[in-house]
C-alpha cells in the first residue's frame, strides 16, 4: 500500500510540473509579449528555460534534501533521452533539417559544455560551488550572446501579440511556478521512495524513471514543432535544453550546495559525452537527421535502458 501510495505521489509531481512549466512558459511568453520583446528572444529564453523547468525543480530540490545521486542522474538522463529518443523519433517521423547557426554554433558548444561537466567531476567526483558559479556565468554569456545576435536578425522586427492580459500572465507565472516547485518535492520524494521500496538504486531511478518523466515537455514541444512543419525547432528545442541543463541546473544546484558524484555514473557521463559526440557527427554528415540515424539513436536509447536496469 505504501508503494502505491508513492506512485501516486510521484505521478501527481509529474502532473504538476508538466502543467506548472506549460503555465509558467504561456505567461511569461504574454508578458514579454507585452513589453514587446522579439519573438525570437522569448524563444531563445523564456520557451527554451520553461522546458527545463520540471528538471530544474528536481535537480535543486534533490540537492537541498541530500539526494544527490537524482539531482545528477536526472540530469545525465533527461540529456541523454532529449538526444536518443526524442531526436531519433521525430527523425524517424520526418527529416529534420538542421540550420547553420545550429550547425556551427550550438551543438558545438553543447559538446563542449558536456565534455566540461565530466572534466570537472572527474577532478575530484564532486561539483563544487566554485564550478557551480563557472557553470552559471557560462550560461550568463550564453545567453547574452543568443539574444545579441537574435536582435541583429530580421527576425528580431516581428513581434507576437500578446494573447492574454498582464494580470492574467502574472497569475499563471505564479501558478506554473508553484505547480513546478511542489511538484518536484514530489518527484524526488516519490522516486526515492520508491527506489529503497523496490531495492532499486537512486541513480537508476533518477536515469530513468524521474529523467524521462522530467523531459516530457521537450517531448510534447518537439512533437508539436513537427506537427506545424518547424523541423528546425525540434533540434533547436533539445539543444537548448540540454546546454540549459548542464549550465544552470547542474551550476545552481551545486551552488546551493556542493553536489557529490559517484564514481558509478562515469559511465552515463561518458555515454552522455559520447551520444551528445555522435549526435554532432550524425548532424554534420549532412546538416539533417535522416531515418536511418533515427533509427540508431532510437536503438541506442533502448539498448541504454536494458544496460541501465541489469546494472542496477
Amino acid at each position: 500500500m505504501d508503494l502505491i501510495i508513492e506512485v501516486i505521489i510521484l505521478l501527481v509531481g509529474f502532473v504538476l510540473l508538466i502543467k506548472g512549466a506549460d503555465y509558467f512558459v504561456d505567461g511569461a511568453s504574454n508578458v514579454a509579449r507585452i513589453l514587446k520583446i522579439p519573438a525570437i528572444i522569448i524563444g531563445l529564453t523564456v520557451v527554451g528555460f520553461g522546458t527545463s523547468a520540471p528538471e530544474a525543480a528536481v535537480s535543486i530540490t534533490a540537492a537541498l534534501s541530500g539526494n544527490n545521486a537524482i539531482a545528477v542522474s536526472n540530469i545525465v538522463g533527461s540529456n541523454i533521452f532529449n538526444l536518443l529518443f526524442i531526436v531519433g523519433v521525430c527523425a524517424i517521423i520526418k527529416n529534420l533539417k538542421i540550420g547553420r547557426n545550429l550547425l556551427k554554433q550550438d551543438l558545438p558548444f553543447l559538446v563542449l559544455v558536456s565534455a566540461l561537466i565530466v572534466v570537472l567531476i572527474l577532478i575530484n567526483w564532486d561539483i563544487t560551488r566554485l564550478e557551480g558559479l563557472i557553470l552559471l556565468i557560462l550560461i550568463i554569456l550564453y545567453v547574452s550572446y543568443l539574444v545579441y545576435t537574435a536582435k541583429k536578425s530580421k527576425e528580431a522586427e516581428y513581434i507576437e501579440k500578446p494573447t492574454i492580459g498582464k494580470g492574467r500572465s502574472i497569475l499563471y507565472i505564479v501558478a506554473g511556478l508553484i505547480g513546478v516547485i511542489i511538484g518536484g518535492e514530489c518527484v524526488v520524494e516519490g522516486a526515492s521512495s520508491i527506489a529503497m521500496a523496490m531495492g532499486m538504486s537512486e541513480t537508476l531511478v533518477g536515469l530513468t524513471i524521474v529523467a524521462i518523466g522530467t523531459s516530457l515537455p521537450e517531448l510534447v514541444t518537439s512533437l508539436t514543432a513537427l506537427k506545424r512543419k518547424e523541423n528546425q525547432i525540434v533540434i533547436g528545442n533539445i539543444v537548448g535544453s540540454n546546454i540549459f541543463n548542464i549550465l544552470f541546473i547542474l551550476g545552481l544546484s551545486s551552488l546551493i550546495t556542493p553536489i557529490p558524484v559517484s564514481p558509478e555514473m562515469i559511465v552515463d557521463l561518458g555515454l552522455m559525452l559520447g551520444m551528445t559526440i555522435l549526435a554532432f557527427i550524425f548532424a554534420k554528415l549532412d546538416s539533417d537527421y535522416n531515418k536511418k540515424e533515427g533509427i540508431i539513436l532510437t536503438a541506442l536509447f533502448i539498448i541504454y535502458m536494458i544496460f541501465a536496469i541489469l546494472r542496477n
